[in-house]
């Protein structure tokens, strides 16, 4: 009989209270009867999936949007079905998104019965003027209500998200938001910096700050370049000092409490996406579904087009994700991988990031310098050909 290989299962909730003013993601605000004939098309296509036998499910992630906002009995009936129809590892992460402004204590108990054992929570800052800014929903007390209650509702793997370089944000009030979090002992905190993204409310009142900034210009709101360094200098510091290390570039946890369902995503595992607008990796094929929600409603989930990804592909996306990773990248898988050696592919580049003091190996790993993570972007990309 045919081993089965490990899978992650990543469900899309695309409904939010209100858009976010910097969110990019395919979420909008919907009504009761929307959400309930997504949740039908979303179980349906769930149980349609044919090609189950060869996986075991290591991981379930639902996303968003806001999942939180879904009724107790939407959410049981969404894993019902996974479970219905996959193998699930009875030790599974099964993480669920969450916003403080709509979570109960009735919802978090159920969550913790239906086999959810991680919860992550949107705050992105302590202040409530930021918090504003941002458009969120929720107060900081808001946060501290669901985080207590999760608590009490037996979490003991709950991840909190940040955002740093936000409008008018300056490093000492960066610091107080993280370190306010980080005593609450959260196990996991996603620490992220603002990006300005086309399409938000953002991208037009602060697209060309975001320019200037880019050239090092001064810019009129948003952080300089030099304090936007720093709060990442004092992210690494803090959480240090609270016990978590950082794992990737922007995520940090106590030891045993990484996020397995994004190790995977950054592993180049494979990866199934249920929902609207979801992804998928499958055996180096990536596909997506549609993200036309009358289509997905009437039962037409996935696109015709499957990227078959080529070999050169397949080594750029192991280099680019695999050295997100504190630990990076082993030379020695990738050699087994590809069949190839690493060094015939990725010889010159390899040195001439060392020469800049960007990457180093050690015990057949390469992995990135502290200054190689500060310039994570211009490094990563040397590894595209």
């Amino acid at each position: 009989m045919e081993q089965t290989k490990n899978l992650g299962i990543y469900i899309h909730i695309p409904f939010c209270i209100r858009k976010c003013a910097y969110c990019d993601f395919l979420s909008f605000a919907s009504e009761e009867n929307t959400r309930k004939g997504y949740i039908q098309s979303l179980i349906a296509e769930i149980r349609q999936w044919e090609d189950v036998e060869r996986w075991h499910i290591t991981s379930i992630f639902i996303g968003g949007g806001t999942p939180s906002v879904l009724k107790k009995e939407e959410t049981a009936g969404i894993l019902e079905a996974v479970y219905n129809k996959f193998q699930v590892d009875d030790d599974a992460e099964i993480t669920t998104e969450a916003n403080p402004g709509t979570l109960t204590k009735d919802k978090l108990y159920a969550y913790r019965e239906q086999g959810i054992n991680r919860l992550s929570l949107g705050l992105q800052s302590v202040h409530d003027q930021e918090l504003k800014l941002l458009g969120r929903i929720h107060t900081y007390e808001d946060f501290l209500k669901g985080f207590h209650m999760a608590r009490e509702a037996g979490f003991s793997n709950i991840n909190v998200d940040l955002m740093s370089a936000l409008p008018g944000q300056t490093v000492d009030s960066w610091r107080e938001s993280l370190t306010k979090i980080l005593r609450l002992k959260a196990e996991h905190v996603s620490a992220y910096s603002l990006i300005i993204e086309e399409g938000t409310l953002f991208y037009e009142k602060y697209a060309e700050d975001a320019r200037l900034r880019d050239l090092g210009e001064d810019c009129r709101i948003l952080p300089t370049e030099e304090d936007e360094r720093s709060m990442y200098y004092e992210t690494r510091r803090l959480t240090g000092e609270y016990g978590l290390e950082q794992y990737e570039i922007s995520n940090y946890a106590k030891p045993g409490y990484e996020c397995r369902h994004n190790q995977a995503y950054w592993l180049r595992q494979d990866y199934l996406g249920f929902g609207l607008g979801a992804s998928s990796l499958i055996d180096n094929v990536r596909f997506c579904n549609t993200a036309d929600l009358k289509l997905y409603s009437r039962g037409i989930f996935k696109k015709e087009e499957r990227e078959v990804l080529s070999v050169q592909e397949q080594m750029e996306e192991t280099m680019f994700l695999g050295l997100r990773m504190k630990d990076g990248v082993s030379m020695e898988a990738f050699e087994k991988v590809f069949h190839t050696p690493f060094s015939a592919v990725y010889g010159k580049t390899v040195l001439d990031l060392k020469n800049e003091g960007l990457v180093q190996t050690e015990d057949e790993r390469l992995f990135l310098t502290e200054k190689g993570f500060d310039l994570s972007n211009y490094t990563l990309a040397q590894f595209l050909q």
